[in-house]
Order: structure tokens, then C-alpha cells, then sequence
């Protein structure tokens, strides 16, 4: 056999990893713990959603709203188990903006809720600001009921501050692990 770079019975590294036996710098991982910060963020993010909504009297979650207009082409059209689709989707789109956050931030020293905070302007921004009222899900900002962008800025906020402590702990943990795998 040619060329054993790990020496005796050590792999030779990946492409991709730091050593052939530390995948921390994987795409894969790094993803996986964006998804991971970014179920979390949403799980509290909806938290503060439901705050709002009974604070400033808006009826319909804004995820509710956006399943509406998507499947039955009106916000106002209920659907059978929206609540569920409604859920999974919210989930689902957290999920994916936490591993767009994770990847473009795995470079990073250090990333935490200053970052967080950007990111979650931004989402409210790209999301409330310009494809939900495209879709007529709800009314751009200024045309929309003040408490219901109240609470979409708070929850966006705090979505990014928490998917930003999460990947931070996230990736602070992997260090604590490896120190705390015994080597063969």
C-alpha cells in the first residue's frame, strides 16, 4: 500500500476535516448544528409570536397565514391541520436559516448575539419585508397592524439571538469532547 500518511493503522485525513478522526470542520456538522440552533430559536421565537399575538390582538400566527395563502390561495381560507403544517413548515424554514447562519459563519472566531441580531433583521426583512407580503400572506409592514410587526421584529430578534448562543455552545462543546475522548 502506497503513501499511509496517518502512519500505523491511523486513516489518512479527509478532505474537510481538521484530522482523519475530528470531523468538526465537516459541512456536515456544521450544518447539523445549525439546524439543531435553529429548531431551538424558532421553539422560542414561536413563544414570543404567542405573546404577541394575545398583547396586540392579531388572530392568526403569521406561519398560519403564509400555509393559507400557499395552499388554498387566501389567508383567510382555513385548512385542515394547519396548525401542523403551519408547525412543521415554521420549523422546517428556522431549521433551514440556522444552517445558512452556521455555514456562513463557520469561519468566524467567534460568533454571538451581535451577529445573531443582524441575522434576525435581516430574516424579518427579507421574509416580512418583502416575500410574505408578495405572496399576500400578510401586508408589508407599513400597511400592517402595528402590534403584528411588533411582535415579527421581537421574535426575528430573538430567533437570532438565540440561534447565535446556541451554535456558539454548540461549538464550544466539541472541543470539551474530543479533550474528553481516551485515544487508542
Amino acid at each position: 500500500m502506497g503513501g499511509a500518511v496517518g502512519g500505523a493503522g491511523v486513516p489518512p485525513p479527509v478532505r474537510g476535516y481538521l484530522s482523519p478522526m475530528d470531523p468538526t470542520s465537516s459541512r456536515t456538522v456544521v450544518a447539523a448544528d445549525g439546524a439543531a440552533a435553529g429548531v431551538a430559536a424558532t421553539v422560542v421565537m414561536t413563544a414570543v409570536l404567542e405573546a404577541g399575538r394575545r398583547w396586540s390582538m392579531f388572530h392568526t400566527h403569521p406561519p398560519i397565514r403564509i400555509i393559507r395563502t400557499v395552499l388554498a390561495g387566501s389567508p383567510e381560507h382555513r385548512l385542515p391541520a394547519e396548525v401542523v403544517l403551519a408547525t412543521v413548515a415554521h420549523l422546517g424554514y428556522g431549521a433551514s436559516c440556522g444552517v445558512l447562519f452556521a455555514l456562513g459563519t463557520r469561519r468566524r472566531r467567534m460568533v454571538g448575539p451581535p451577529q445573531g441580531v443582524g441575522y434576525g433583521l435581516l430574516l424579518w426583512f427579507a421574509g416580512y419585508g418583502v416575500w410574505v407580503p408578495a405572496i399576500g400572506a400578510v401586508p408589508p409592514p407599513q400597511r400592517d397592524q402595528p402590534g403584528r410587526q411588533l411582535a415579527l421584529v421581537a421574535g426575528h430578534l430573538v430567533y437570532g439571538v438565540v440561534l447565535a448562543e446556541g451554535l456558539r455552545r454548540l461549538r464550544d462543546l466539541r472541543p470539551a469532547r474530543r479533550a474528553a475522548t481516551p485515544v487508542a
